[in-house]
């Protein structure tokens, strides 16, 4: 049986893996007949590790919005106020998504990072686990979680380096 229906997880930490931890539960969403939206943030269009993906569509869609070649960290203030509005996209698409009920589960991944860098607050991110019903699954990810997001969630994990 399917377990993971309508929780929200948080998969957070300084380490890596958040990424594949979030994308391996759309894989197994998938194997239960479900279909997943991963919406990626941050990352630049560079990143093109996830475009295995396109061959599993379109039980899982990935979505990027920001345009530039580079990581958001590495750009110019004039760059990053462009970003932000597509990054801002990307938020107005994944309310639309649990609005719709378009799919079973959202992944926003480093959508956390999007509120550390300020570009989304808080309530923004606790507004988007709110409206979401209680058969879609949301994971969302990033370094840090502040507390008001983690108590609105219904599971946080943190991944860490031990070794």
């Amino acid at each position: 049986m399917y377990e993971e229906k309508g929780l929200t997880q948080i998969y957070c930490g300084p380490g890596k893996g958040k990424t594949s931890v979030a994308i391996g539960q759309a894989i197994r969403a998938v194997g239960y007949g479900k279909r997943a939206i991963v919406i990626q943030f941050l990352k630049g269009r560079e990143t093109s590790r996830l475009d295995y993906l396109s061959s599993m569509e379109p039980d899982v869609r990935l979505f990027r919005f920001e345009k530039k070649d580079k990581y958001y960290e590495d750009l110019t203030e004039e760059e990053k106020k462009e970003e932000n509005e597509n990054i801002r996209n990307g938020l107005n698409f994944a309310k639309k998504v649990l609005l719709t009920q378009e799919s079973d589960m959202l992944i926003l991944d480093e959508i956390l990072g999007v509120q550390e860098f300020g570009i989304i607050t808080e309530e923004e991110v606790i507004s988007l686990i709110r409206e979401k019903d209680d058969e879609t699954e949301l994971i969302l990810t990033g370094n840090v979680v502040s507390e008001g997001v983690k108590n609105a969630a219904d599971r946080v994990v943190s991944l860490e380096i031990v070794k």
